[in-house]
């Protein structure tokens, strides 16, 4: 594997409904939509998932905890947890959860600012909180880097 900060990154955006998928590089510290996976409650096509990360190869896979205001955990903390151990146990990746707070949120204001469609029923902002949370992670890891 890569050292810290050159380490290639995948970060999903967990839902019952569909599931955000982002790439990046830690060294730039951004990432890009990739996909938007259809779920039924929450149960994804892992072939599509085996597909992506054959595809890119990801050092280093995030999942997104959507922890409540008050740092508690809910029951979508949980659905997101099994996700990623389910993850790591299907396809062996490193996988680590962050803190996702506020993304869909972000996302959605991120898209109508740009002039985008508001049915995100419809259309998805899931990919979207897929790249910030890939960016939050990135963040975090500069911020700790600075911090030694």
């Amino acid at each position: 594997m890569p050292e810290a900060g050159r380490r290639s990154i995948m970060a999903f955006d967990f839902g019952l409904r569909r599931i955000g998928v982002a790439t990046g590089q830690e060294l730039l510290g951004t990432g890009q939509p990739l996909a938007m996976i259809p779920a039924d409650n929450g149960a994804p096509d892992w072939a599509q998932i085996e597909k992506l990360l054959q595809e890119w190869q990801p050092d280093i896979v995030l999942v997104g905890l959507p922890l409540n205001m008050d740092d508690s955990e809910n029951d979508m903390c949980g659905r997101a947890r099994k996700f990623g151990k389910r993850l790591h146990g299907r396809f062996h990746v490193l996988v680590e959860m962050v803190d996702e707070r506020l993304t869909s949120y972000e996302a959605k204001g991120d898209i109508i600012a740009a002039g985008g469609s508001r049915d995100f029923g419809r259309h998805g902002v899931d990919d979207r909180a897929a790249v910030l949370i890939l960016e939050t992670w990135c963040r975090l890891q500069t911020e700790q880097k600075g911090r030694i």
